[in-house]
C-alpha cells in the first residue's frame, strides 16, 4: 500500500462534516502518515494502516451503493476482531453512524438495542446473526445485511427478509469489500455523530449520542496532561509519524467503552492495537499474546482482569521483557493488586483512568509510581466538579458529599430517551450544561476527587450511607480474598445492613469474624460487612464491572456464609 493511496483515502474521506475532527478524516490523516506502520493485530490477521484506511474506503463504498444513507445507523455485532474497526470506520467515511452491540445479549435485548438505534444495517458474524432471525419481525427499519465468517457454517436463511444471497439471507462481508464500487464517496452532508450503547446496572442499555470532535477531544485524542491539542488532523497525523511505536494488547472488547476507546486513541496515536480475540479469557494465552507481539502497553478491566495475568507473571518473572504500562478503566486496581504487579517489576507504571459512556475519559488516579497513592482519588480536568443538590461547584477542603458530573464538551444526550437526557443532563441555575456521571464524591484539599461510589448502589443501614467501592477495596487487600462485591442486605431494625460476596486467593479459608476484624482496622464500624459468603468465583459483566443484581440474588440465600450474620452494624461505630 503506497502513500499516494493513503492520500487519495484522505479526500476519499473529504465529504465527512466537521471534516478537520471527523473520526474517518483522523484515521486517514494518521494512514497517510504512517502507511506502512502495523495498525491491528487481530489473530491471524495483520493490518497496516493503510489496508485499514483502504478497507474503511471500501466498506464505505459498499454501505452507500446499498443504499445506506448519511446519519442512518449500522449496527455491528461481533466478537473482537479487525472488521470490528473497518465496519466502524466504514459506516462514519459513509456518513453513516456505527452502533455498538453486546455480543451476549439475548434475543429480546438485541431487540431493543436494534430497534431502540433505528439500525437499517446490521454487519455481524454468522453464529450471532442467528439470535436476530427470530426477531426480524419486529425489526422493520432493518434492510441490509453483512455477515462475517466465523467459522460456522452458513445457516439456510438466518435473516430472511434483508434482501441477501446464496440463500442466507445477507452478503458475505468479504464479497461485499471485493464487489464495492470505485470513485470518491459522495458528500456525508453534515453528519458528525458517535453513539455509544452502554448497558447500566439498572434498565435497558441507552444509546448516548456524541459529536465526533467532542468525543475525539473528550475519550480519543492522544496527548500527555499539559500537552496543547491537536489543530488539525494533518497535525494529528505529524504527531503519528514523529512517535516510536508502542503496541497496545486491548483486553477489552471493542463493544464496550473502554475496549474501543483505548483502540481508536491508540490508532489515533500512530501505534499499534493488539487486539485479543480469544472468545474466554486465558491469561496464560494473554501472556502469550503479549510476549509474542512485543506489547509495551496492556489495557485491562480491574483486578479481574489484572490480578490473574499478575499471578502469572509472578511465577514466570522473566516473561514479557518489553511490558512497561498497565491501564485500567471501569474500577480501580486495588493496592493488592498494584502489589502484584510492581512484585513482579517494580518499575512497570500503573494507570487507573476514570469515566463513563456519558462523560469521557475524566481524568487519573493519583496512586504513584511507587504505589502508594489512594487509588480512589483523582486528578480531574477542569471542566469536571463534584456538585450539590443545586448544581453547584464544592469547593475543595469541602466536607460535604456530592454528585461527580462534567461540563464542556459532553454528549448530546441520550438517544430516543428524552426523560433520561433531562434527568442525566441538567442545566444549572446559571445556564451550564452538565451531565451527572452517577458517582458520588468529595473533593479533597487539594483539588482532588476522592471517588466513593455509584449512588444507585450505595447502602444506607440506620441512616449512614455506605458506598460499597469503598468495602470492596478493603476486602480485597487482605491477602486470602481475591474478588469481592458488596450490596445491602435487608434489616429489620436498620433498614439495610452490608453484606459481602468474596471469592478466595488460596486454599485458606478466614472466618467470618477474621474477616471482619481485617475491615474494622480500616473502617468505621457500620460499614463492616455483618454477612461475608463465599462463592468459587465473583461474577462479573462482559467488561470486569461488578454484577451487583448477581451478589444481591446471593445474599438473599444462605449458600457460602461465614460464621453466620457478624454483630449489629451499629458495632463499634
Amino acid at each position: 500500500m503506497t502513500e499516494t493511496r493513503c492520500s487519495a483515502a484522505v479526500a476519499a474521506g473529504s465529504g465527512d462534516a466537521a471534516d478537520g475532527f471527523s473520526l474517518s478524516a483522523l484515521l486517514a490523516a494518521v494512514a497517510a502518515a504512517v502507511p506502512e506502520r502495523t495498525a491491528v493485530v487481530a489473530g491471524r490477521r495483520r493490518l497496516t494502516f493503510a489496508a485499514l484506511d483502504e478497507r474503511a474506503t471500501r466498506m464505505a463504498r459498499h454501505l452507500r451503493a446499498a443504499g445506506i444513507s448519511p446519519g442512518e445507523h449500522v449496527a455491528v455485532l461481533s466478537f473482537n476482531r479487525a472488521e470490528w474497526l473497518e465496519s466502524a470506520f466504514g459506516a462514519l467515511r459513509a456518513g453513516a453512524v456505527p452502533v455498538n452491540v453486546n455480543y451476549r445479549y439475548v434475543p429480546g435485548e438485541l431487540r431493543h438495542v436494534l430497534a431502540d438505534a433505528d439500525a437499517v444495517a446490521l454487519i455481524a458474524e454468522r453464529a450471532l446473526a442467528r439470535r436476530v432471525a427470530g426477531i426480524r419481525h419486529d425489526l422493520p427499519l432493518l434492510r441490509h445485511v453483512l455477515l462475517l465468517d466465523d467459522g460456522t457454517e452458513p445457516a439456510a436463511d438466518p435473516l430472511p427478509g434483508t434482501g441477501g444471497t446464496g440463500g442466507t439471507g445477507g452478503t458475505d462481508y468479504e464479497a461485499a469489500l471485493a464487489a464495492a464500487p470505485d470513485g470518491a464517496l459522495p458528500p456525508t452532508s453534515g453528519a458528525d455523530r458517535y453513539l455509544l450503547y452502554t448497558g447500566g446496572t439498572t434498565g435497558y442499555p441507552k444509546g448516548v449520542l456524541w459529536r465526533q470532535e467532542d468525543i475525539f477531544r473528550a475519550a480519543l485524542e492522544p496527548r500527555r496532561r499539559g500537552a496543547p491539542r491537536a489543530r488539525s488532523a494533518a497535525e494529528l497525523g505529524e504527531r503519528a509519524r514523529r512517535a516510536e511505536p508502542r503496541p497496545m494488547l486491548v483486553l477489552g472488547p471493542l463493544m464496550h467503552a473502554a475496549g474501543q476507546w483505548n483502540a481508536l486513541a491508540t490508532l489515533f496515536s500512530g501505534q499499534t492495537v493488539v487486539l485479543n480475540t480469544d472468545r474466554t479469557f486465558d491469561p496464560g494465552r494473554v501472556l502469550d499474546l503479549a510476549e509474542r507481539e512485543r506489547v509495551q502497553v496492556l489495557q485491562c478491566v480491574g483486578d479481574a482482569m489484572a490480578r490473574p495475568i499478575a499471578l502469572r507473571l509472578r511465577a514466570e518473572p522473566d516473561r514479557c521483557p518489553e511490558l512497561a504500562s498497565v491501564t485500567s478503566g471501569g474500577t480501580p486496581l486495588t493496592p493488592a493488586v498494584r502489589a502484584l504487579w510492581r512484585s513482579w517489576r517494580p518499575g512497570i507504571a500503573l494507570r487507573d483512568s476514570y469515566g463513563g459512556s456519558e462523560t469521557g475519559v475524566c481524568g487519573a488516579s493519583q496512586a504513584d509510581h511507587a504505589g502508594d497513592g489512594d487509588v480512589r482519588r483523582f486528578t480531574m480536568g477542569a471542566s469536571v466538579a463534584v456538585l450539590d443538590a443545586e448544581l453547584r461547584p464544592l469547593p475543595p477542603g469541602s466536607e460535604q458529599v456530592g454528585r461527580i458530573a462534567r461540563t464542556g464538551r459532553i454528549p448530546l444526550g441520550y438517544y430516543n430517551d428524552p426523560v433520561a437526557t433531562a434527568r442525566t443532563f441538567p442545566t444549572d441555575p446559571g445556564g451550564r450544561r452538565w451531565v451527572m456521571s452517577g458517582d458520588f464524591g468529595a473533593v479533597a484539599e487539594d483539588g482532588s476527587i476522592v471517588l466513593l461510589g455509584r449512588g444507585a448502589s450505595v447502602i444506607n443501614t440506620g441512616g449512614e450511607k455506605v458506598y460499597p467501592e469503598e468495602v470492596e477495596s478493603v476486602l480485597k487487600a487482605h491477602p486470602a480474598i481475591a474478588d469481592s462485591i458488596v450490596v445491602a442486605a435487608p434489616d429489620e431494625r436498620l433498614g439495610q445492613r452490608v453484606a459481602a460476596v468474596v471469592s478466595l486467593a488460596a486454599d485458606d479459608r478466614p472466618s467470618g469474624d477474621q474477616l471482619r476484624d481485617f475491615c474494622r482496622d480500616r473502617l468505621a464500624g457500620f460499614k463492616v460487612p455483618r454477612r461475608i459468603h463465599v462463592v468459587p468465583e465473583v461474577k462479573r459483566t462482559a467488561v470486569g464491572k461488578q454484577d451487583y443484581r448477581w451478589a444481591a440474588a446471593v445474599v438473599r440465600g444462605s449458600a457460602g456464609l461465614l460464621d453466620g450474620p457478624g454483630p449489629a452494624a451499629g458495632a463499634g461505630r
